[in-house]
């Protein structure tokens, strides 16, 4: 997938909201990008509107292109897109609860997708369905099948989801905070699920997540969000081992380590995200910012990378960097 300077907005009775706010960027196949940033900073906004899944008061820039597999996306009808969602393309949201259908059985919400796209009679779609409950670690996978989802445990259902996501073998996975509403034993075993299908099917995959410790081990590379934009963007190991954008070291820095005393107090970013319908000018980090200067509120800093690296950045002052270097 290739998105190429997307802008979504929304018109509200107090102004135009600037969700997303001219990001572009490259997935290849068979990588996992983490999406990380603070709840609002506009990952969900922009995954849905990849997938095409936006309400009618959203507005994409003209010049936007999301380009899949070399179709443009914004240049396909609700018909075409409805055929390529499901199939091609698949999303996980955060709580399963509200995303399965309450009045279906499990059974039927993963065969309405095998029947649809891959043409299955109610037989076969039945059969293909207690593998890929199997497939996603639910034990007795014929029983399950023809239960509803409210007699199912959060983290059952959340497999149920990934079942349904999983069922044409997509391309694209999208997964939106998968774990928001489970225990932390049973967010690992998710992330390890997901990971596992991931490397079978050779699938992309975006994960998005508010917390860098879950995509560290889990993702290839990954994209930091802030206000509706993307401040940073490297290979996992180079984010870890060489931060640049202050945003993303203080994120890290919030990360509670069990080696730390008990009782320790947390860091965190002090201020709130701007807003996003009067977004300060400069660098939108700027105002939280312990590093920032004049010309970072005055002057936005483009994400771009240095000679030789494919670490990318936006930032006038970046970590690592000695002040008089900046300031030069």
């Amino acid at each position: 997938m290739r998105v190429e300077n997307l802008h979504t907005h929304f018109m509200t009775a107090r102004g135009l909201v600037r969700a997303v706010d001219g990001v572009s960027f490259t997935l290849k196949q068979g990588v996992t990008l983490g999406l990380v940033g603070e709840s609002g900073c506009g990952k969900t906004i922009l995954c849905r509107t990849l997938m095409g899944l936006l309400p009618a008061s959203a507005k994409i820039s003209e010049r936007a292109r999301i380009l899949f597999n070399g179709q443009d996306l914004r240049a396909l009808g609700e018909k075409q897109l409805r055929a390529i969602r499901g199939r091609d393309m698949a999303m996980i949201f955060q709580d399963p609860m509200t995303s399965l259908n309450p009045v279906m059985k499990v059974g039927a919400q993963i065969s309405e997708t095998l029947i649809h796209h891959l043409g299955m009679t109610k037989a076969e779609a039945h059969d293909r369905g207690v593998e890929l409950l199997r497939a996603v670690g639910i034990s007795a996978p014929e029983r399950r099948i023809d239960q509803y989802p409210h007699q199912l445990s959060g983290g059952i259902r959340q497999r149920v989801a990934i079942a349904i996501a999983l069922a044409c073998e997509p391309k694209l996975l999208i997964a939106d905070e998968p774990t928001t509403a489970l225990d932390v034993t049973v967010q690992s075993g998710i992330l390890d699920l997901l990971r596992e299908q991931q490397r079978e099917r050779n699938m992309s995959m975006i994960l998005i997540t508010h917390d860098l410790g879950v995509v560290a081990g889990r993702t290839d590379e990954i994209a930091v969000m802030y206000a509706g934009k993307m401040v940073e963007r490297s290979s996992t190991k180079d984010l870890f081992g060489n931060t640049r954008m202050p945003y993303t070291q203080a994120l890290m820095e919030s990360i509670p380590h069990l080696d730390h005393p008990t009782h320790a107090r947390l860091r965190t970013i002090s201020g709130q995200p701007p807003n996003l319908i009067y977004p300060p000018p400069g660098c939108r980090f700027a105002p939280r910012c312990t590093r920032a200067e004049e010309r970072c509120r005055e002057e936005e800093p483009v994400l771009a990378s240095e000679v030789g690296s494919e670490h990318a950045f936006a930032c006038w002052r970046p970590v690592g960097v000695p002040v008089a270097e900046t300031a030069a």
